[in-house]
């Protein structure tokens, strides 16, 4: 063993205790021998049991009909989430909001957002009222299996921009080991056909036949899958939907003022664009290490500290663009449906 790889040996040992999930950058979590032994599967029943354990605590408080639907199918989809006296001034100050965003490119695909901050908050004051209705806050918490608060921002999606590389969120995937929330409130409808939310219903539960499956994966090559999959987001193919005896993929087109909160432990996916369009939706986020047996604690959920999470994130990746990498490029003041320019 050389040098830089023992003294990196004690770190790779300490994230096999948090959500670390790259095959390709921690030797032990991408051992062949080792999860021939069972770490992988291991890591996996204890993060999903650990996650079931936090969920029966934080169960009271969710309506029993969000609940249960969630447990059956790993998301809830809620029309009419805003009243719907409410929800056109809502869609109208968002779509109007003007103030500065990030961009990222994804194949054909660009997706522009903006931190859901206290200028905004307060620009937009049925924004924090829906935020922070204690129904949706519980829901928000039972699916992330903490209590911890969400990142949110407003987003937009670009399909078809310009290009012929595909979109990699349009691949169906797990976007990790464990349990994780994302929620889209959609402020417009989406069709079918316009890059819809899908998801594999039941896909969020660790069946023998879906632990058999990790199993597997977990022994093949990395650097012989895609790079996505070998950094710990696993793509699924049809045939493995099959031999985990789990049905299709399902598009969910919604009207403008659906809640959809899923954990994205299941197979999901932006569903194909056949035409050139966009989606505009409050985009919420949500992941903490999965091992850990609290449901708080965590100091930056605070009131005043949690809505300027997502401007400090992002500095702290422009002053280290270097070494942690930084896709989100700021594109100055836009509006959520302004027109992306074309690239220089």
């Amino acid at each position: 063993m050389g040098l830089s790889r023992a003294l990196l040996a004690p770190i790779w040992a300490l994230q096999l205790l948090t959500g670390a999930k790259s095959f390709l950058d921690n030797p032990l979590i991408g051992s062949r021998r080792l999860n021939a032994r069972g770490l992988h599967v291991g890591r996996v029943k204890l993060a999903a049991g650990m996650a079931a354990w936090r969920r029966r605590r934080l169960a009271n408080k969710v309506p029993r009909a969000w609940r249960e639907a969630f447990d059956r199918d790993g998301f809830v989809a809620i029309p009419g989430i805003v009243p719907e006296a409410e929800f056109p001034a809502l869609r109208e100050a968002l779509l109007a909001y003007e103030a500065p965003a990030r961009e990222m490119r994804q194949g054909d695909a660009i997706t522009r957002r903006f931190a859901i901050d206290p200028a905004m908050l307060a620009a937009v004051p049925g924004l924090k009222t829906l935020l922070e209705r204690a129904d949706v806050v519980a829901l928000f918490h039972y699916v992330a299996s903490f209590r911890t608060a969400p990142l949110h921002y407003v987003q937009t999606i670009v399909s078809h921009f310009d290009g012929n590389e595909p979109d990699p969120q349009e691949a169906l995937h797990a976007d990790s080991f464990h349990s994780s929330m994302k929620a889209w409130l959609f402020l417009n409808p989406v069709a079918a056909d316009q890059g819809p939310f899908t998801y594999v219903r039941g896909s969020h539960r660790f069946t023998p036949e879906r632990l058999d499956w990790e199993r597997r994966r977990s022994l093949a090559d990395p650097k012989a899958v895609d790079r996505l999959s070998g950094r710990g987001s696993p793509r699924v193919s049809a045939e493995d939907l099959a031999a985990m005896k789990l049905g299709d993929a399902e598009a969910l087109a919604v009207q403008g003022n659906t809640l959809v909160v899923a954990d994205t432990l299941g197979f999901h996916a932006r569903g194909a664009s056949a035409r050139p369009g966009e989606r505009v939706e409050i985009w919420s986020y949500s992941r903490r290490n999965p091992y850990l047996p609290w449901l708080g604690g965590d100091l930056l959920s605070l009131p005043g500290l949690a809505e300027r999470r997502v401007n400090w994130l992002w500095a702290l990746r422009d002053r280290f663009e270097a070494r942690i990498g930084q896709p989100w490029r700021p594109v100055g003041k836009r509006r959520p449906t302004d027109t992306v320019p074309p690239a220089s």
